[in-house]
C-alpha cells in the first residue's frame, strides 16, 4: 500500500501546504480521500494524475476538504473520462447536487455515482474500509483502510479515535495548532499525545496544519512525546509512505 499526502494544510493558505487530500493506492486500486483546494495540482505533481481518480472518499463537507471536487469533475470530463464515484457521510448527495445546481452545465457530463456511508464497515475502490465518527463541528468520519492505514479526518484527539487506529502501520492525525492556541474541534499536541498514550501504532503523521504551527515543529513533537513515545512525524505535501 502507498499513501501520498497531496495536501497537508488547512483553510488558511501558507503557500507551501495545499488543503486536505490523501491518495491511497495498492496495485490497481486507488482512492482519493478528500479533495481540498490545490489537490488537483498535487495529483499532477505526484504523477498519480486526476485522470486515474475514479473514486473520492470524503471525511466531511467543510470547504477545505471539498473545494476541488467540482474542478475534478470538470477536469475528468475534459480528459475524456466518463465516470466518478463520490462516497462520504450523510449529506454528500445534497452537497454534490448543490454544486451541480450552481454549475449546471456540468450536469450529465459524467456518469456520477454518489454513495453515503455511516460509521461501519464497507468497501470502496476495492479497499475494505472501517469508518468511525470523530469529534468535529460537523459530522465527520475517520477511515481505516485494510487495517493498515488510518486517517482521522478533522477531529479533536480522544481515546476512542486512538483505539480505532490501534495496530495501524500509519495513522495520519489532524494536529492543527500548537499548545498555546485555545481551540475546539481540532487537537493540540498535548491532547493528541495524551490520547495516543499506550497505543500500538507504527508511525503517526501530523497533518491539517495551520500557519500557527510554522517554525514550531520541535516543540510540538516534544509536547506529544511527553505523553506518547511512538514514532511521530510531520507530513508535508507530496510525502509518500509505503506500507508493506
Amino acid at each position: 500500500m502507498r499513501v501520498t499526502f497531496l495536501g497537508t494544510g488547512s483553510a488558511m493558505p501558507t503557500g507551501e501546504r495545499f488543503q486536505t487530500g490523501i491518495a491511497v493506492q495498492e496495485e490497481e486500486r486507488l482512492v482519493l480521500v478528500d479533495c481540498g483546494s490545490g489537490v488537483l495540482h498535487r495529483l499532477q505533481q505526484s504523477g498519480i494524475g486526476y485522470e486515474n481518480v475514479s473514486t473520492v472518499l470524503l471525511t466531511h463537507h467543510h470547504l477545505d476538504h471539498v473545494a476541488d471536487l467540482l474542478p475534478l469533475f470538470k477536469a475528468r470530463w475534459l480528459a475524456g473520462e466518463d465516470h466518478l464515484e463520490v462516497v462520504g457521510p450523510q449529506g454528500t448527495k445534497a452537497l454534490v447536487d448543490d454544486l451541480l445546481s450552481v454549475f449546471d452545465y456540468m450536469e450529465g457530463r459524467l456518469d456520477l455515482q454518489v454513495r453515503e456511508v455511516v460509521a461501519d464497515e464497507f468497501s470502496v475502490a476495492g479497499f475494505d474500509v472501517a469508518a468511525y465518527e470523530t469529534r468535529h463541528s460537523v459530522p465527520c468520519l475517520a477511515y481505516r483502510f485494510d487495517d493498515r492505514f488510518t486517517f482521522s479526518g478533522d477531529s479533536e484527539a480522544f481515546p476512542g479515535l486512538a483505539n480505532f487506529a490501534d495496530g495501524s502501520a500509519i495513522f495520519a492525525h489532524d494536529c492543527s495548532f500548537p499548545d498555546d492556541v485555545d481551540v475546539s474541534n481540532h487537537p493540540t499536541p498535548e491532547t493528541l499525545g495524551r490520547a495516543l498514550a499506550d497505543h500500538d501504532i507504527g508511525r503517526v503523521y501530523l497533518t491539517h496544519l495551520y500557519p500557527h504551527t510554522d517554525g514550531r515543529r520541535e516543540e510540538m513533537l516534544e509536547s506529544i512525546g511527553s505523553h506518547y513515545d511512538g514514532d511521530v512525524r510531520f507530513a508535508d505535501d507530496l510525502t509518500t509512505v509505503t506500507i508493506d
